[in-house]
């Protein structure tokens, strides 16, 4: 007994397209012909077709099927380049599932660089945007370091130059400076690249020096450039100080 297209195509569970398709690329032989004209397969045809699905729903492409279908040597090395891919694509979709887990289950915002989770959350957008910004050019170890100071309990030196009014004088400025200073020169001894942009960053120095200028005159109002001004003065004399000295 021999079968029509249409039923071969359902014990295989595919399509006549499909079938049909097959037959064009030549992965599926043509069959004899009936008096009538009409396609009489039999079952080394439902056979072949029942392996071509088999390599197509592993993600074997077509045009590799021959090569795979002869098991050598070169089918192997298909068959391992497939499931290198399969495993990156695994540990990629892991990666999404963590970050959704994150915003569903610990309110972290999707606003932000993967893996900040809800730490900095509660920051005010400008904020956010600077981060998103920073994410661009600079090192994971230099984000992984931003990321674990916003996991830290914010001090109120750092709330308040974070909600620090553009028009607040100069002597908050000052003061918020002088209290930054310490905590950097603290941070400075174990994280070298917080005072070296080159060594933390992940792109041409020229590029990195654009976007983080950028970031912080556009996310930033007058008074807190004003305090990074003042900071960076501070720590420059405190360098210039130590080289008299030496």
């Amino acid at each position: 007994m021999t079968w029509s297209t249409r039923q071969l195509a359902e014990l295989a569970g595919t399509t006549l397209k499909t079938v049909r398709h097959y037959h064009r690329l030549g992965l599926l032989e043509e069959p004899e012909r009936a008096p009538s004209g009409y396609k009489r397969y039999d079952v080394r045809h439902l056979v072949r077709l029942m392996g071509i699905r088999r390599l197509t729903d592993l993600g074997v492409p077509l045009s590799d099927i021959p090569t795979v279908a002869a098991a050598d040597e070169r089918s192997k090395e298909i068959l391992r380049a497939l499931d290198a891919e399969l495993a990156a694509n695994i540990e990629r979709q892991q990666h999404m599932r963590r970050q959704l887990a994150a915003v569903l289950e610990e309110g972290a915002s999707l606003d932000l660089p993967a893996d900040f989770g809800a730490a900095a959350a509660s920051l005010p957008r400008a904020q956010q945007d600077l981060l998103v910004a920073y994410s661009s050019v600079l090192t994971p170890a230099a984000m992984s370091f931003i990321r674990d100071q916003y996991a830290r309990p914010r001090d109120e030196v750092a709330e308040e130059f974070e909600r620090l009014p553009a028009d607040a004088p100069e002597d908050v400025r000052r003061r918020l400076a002088a209290h930054l200073a310490a905590e950097v020169r603290a941070q400075e001894a174990d994280h070298s690249f917080i005072a070296d942009l080159e060594a933390a960053s992940r792109r041409n120095g020229t590029l990195t020096r654009s976007v983080v200028t950028q970031a912080l005159t556009t996310f930033y109002n007058e008074a807190q450039l004003g305090v990074l001004r003042h900071l960076h003065d501070l720590l420059e004399q405190e360098k210039a100080d130590g080289g008299e000295q030496a």
